[in-house]
């Protein structure tokens, strides 16, 4: 009988934790009745274990609590590893996100049918009030990436908050997330590349759904454009990180810094454009362009966006912060 755990991180988010642990119990209660053994962490990245309490509440033995006080996602996410040690595979979901019913049994039966190291499926997103129609018009929400998958295509990257990892696949190529990244974020692009660079396979399941939520502090123009930059900074830090060798790292550095360039050109020029023709959509366009290309640009000269850096309240903040890049596409 394999054994699954579903990992969930997080930090200072308890109601949202509330309100998710009765949803994945059910899941794993219906994969158990059908013969995957399997349980829920709770990794909590809290030094005060403000999520110890939520877990006590249920009194489920079915979810297990482990407190890894040390900050940054990339070390929970290797704690997480850690704690699987006896399990034949890993699916971390995040603590702001709702599984759609199914969710589970569609990544264990994609699993077992493609036999690959991970799958992965759609974040939706939902809104805590009506969008910018500026957001909207530059896509800056839009997933791109994941535009037209259908079950069984095979990815070159995923994200963790909805991806499941064969352990076997994982411990063969004695790969684990990269603690140096410490809040910068990313560290799950660099692991999935890692893993299709051993040469393993990601596959995508469009019937595993988890529906994302977005609060209002992050449906403002600042803070999507932020996050455009971050995106470059991550992808092409991910590429960059993994290039073997000197030389091999002035290519990968010229093979995206070259776009990355053309992107903050042809970006600047649209949003200029779209600014004098009072265009808005075309403006928008052009920023969200021009931001991922200097996101890139910055990973090209070695400048790593931290994402998720904590003030001494412990909410998170941004930061540009000199050191090599470490993200992926």
């Amino acid at each position: 009988m394999p054994v699954l755990t579903v990992a969930v991180l997080t930090f200072r988010r308890n109601d949202m934790l509330r309100a998710l642990l009765p949803r994945l119990c059910e899941q794993v209660g219906e994969l158990a009745a059908a013969g995957t053994s399997a349980e829920v962490l709770v990794v909590d990245n809290d030094p005060a274990g403000g999520a110890s309490a939520v877990v006590a509440e249920r009194e489920d033995p079915e979810v297990r609590y482990v407190a890894e006080p040390r900050p940054g996602i990339a070390v929970a996410r290797e704690r997480a590893l850690a704690e699987s040690s006896r399990s034949d595979a890993l699916v971390f979901l995040d603590d702001d996100e709702v599984p759609e019913p199914g969710w589970l049994a569609h990544l264990v039966d994609t699993w077992r049918r493609e036999r690959v190291a991970a799958v992965t499926g759609p974040v939706v997103s939902v809104y805590d009030g009506e969008l910018d129609p500026w957001i909207v018009a530059g896509g800056f929400y839009a997933r791109a990436h994941s535009r037209g998958l259908v079950t069984g295509d095979r990815v070159p990257a995923a994200a963790t908050n909805n991806l499941l990892l064969d352990l076997a696949s994982v411990r063969r190529h004695g790969l684990a997330f990269d603690t140096s990244i410490g809040l910068a974020g990313g560290e799950d692009t660099r692991f999935t590349r890692a893993l299709v660079a051993a040469g393993e396979e990601i596959v995508w399941c469009a019937q595993a759904r988890v529906v994302d939520r977005v609060p209002r502090d992050r449906m403002t123009r600042a803070y999507v454009v932020r996050r455009r930059f971050a995106q470059g900074n991550v992808s092409v830090g991910a590429s960059v990180g993994l290039a073997q060798g000197a030389l091999a790292g002035v290519a990968a550095r010229l093979r995206y810094g070259v776009p990355a360039l053309g992107r903050v050109v042809v970006g600047t020029l649209a949003a200029a454009a779209g600014t004098v023709a009072r265009r808005p959509a075309l403006q928008a366009r052009g920023v969200a362009v021009c931001s991922r290309g200097l996101g890139a640009l910055a990973a090209v000269v070695g400048a790593r966006y931290v994402q998720y850096r904590r003030t001494s309240s412990g909410r998170a903040r941004v930061a540009l912060a000199g050191a090599r890049a470490e993200e992926g596409a």
